[in-house]
């Protein structure tokens, strides 16, 4: 009985975290949809973009989705749990098995189909690049939206500073760059002051480098979270033929 009652116990608390967890996941997806000043807006003002990025700014769907998933298993495990309840255990055991099935299948399709999504990376960098030699300095939307990005990353157009070349922002300013490629300079911000500064990089290069420098981090992430879904099952199917046994 008491290894029954300390599995109901973390059940609860373990539960109980997913639950807050895919709360917060789901304010964030809906924030995401709301706020038309977001990332992802910027990404969908981007003229000539490829029709695969309508994909990307569906993330917003996505979080909602995810949130509202991980709400649902939060809440069967933990009233599964205290009320002990074979139906909602039974459901957190096939919902979470499914979850599990799918991240693996999506782990298998990300390494079989990476090199498309390099080759949309790309399509979509000379889309950014000519979103800024067309709009940048003549476009106040797109404009803003490209110094938010670039003043939150601490990084120069897509790929580098040469991007602004031949912009509106560029002719109209005697061939200048935006601030933001010369930061900590009196100077105007010109060819040479850019060129010289070296802590500052494209705003894609700097994106793939946070990636890459995480990636021991983010693949620790999923094998954790796999390890702890692993355990969910068998700790739900646990308790489920307990009550089971139990039940007249």
């Amino acid at each position: 009985m008491r290894c029954f009652g300390f599995l109901k116990v973390m059940m609860f608390f373990f539960n109980g975290i997913i639950f807050l967890a895919g709360a917060a996941i789901l304010g964030v997806g809906i924030w995401v949809k709301v706020d038309s000043g977001s990332i992802l807006s910027f990404l969908g003002k981007i003229e000539n973009a490829p029709a695969e990025l309508s994909q990307v700014l569906n993330v917003g769907y996505l979080l909602v989705a995810i949130g509202a998933l991980l709400v649902i298993i939060g809440f069967l495990g933990c009233c599964g749990a205290v009320r002990e309840s074979k139906c909602m255990l039974l459901l957190f055991f096939i919902i979470v098995l499914l979850v599990f099935i799918a991240e693996v299948a999506g782990a298998v399709v990300i390494l079989v189909f990476r090199p498309l999504a390099d080759e949309l990376i790309q399509k979509f960098g000379t889309a950014a690049v000519r979103n800024i030699k067309t709009d940048y300095g003549e476009n106040p939307d797109i404009t803003g939206l490209w110094n938010t990005t670039m003043s939150t990353l601490k990084c120069c157009g897509f790929y580098n500073s040469s991007d602004f070349v031949d912009s509106p922002y560029y002719v109209n300013s005697d061939k200048q760059y935006p601030p933001q490629c010369c930061p900590g300079t009196n100077y105007p911000c010109n060819k040479t002051e850019a060129d010289n500064v070296t802590t500052v990089t494209g705003c894609f290069p700097k994106i793939r480098q946070l990636i890459d420098d995480n990636t021991v981090v983010m693949v620790a992430v999923a094998l954790v979270i796999a390890a702890l879904e692993i355990c969910a099952l068998a700790v739900s199917m646990t308790l489920f033929c307990r009550i089971k046994s139990m039940s007249p």
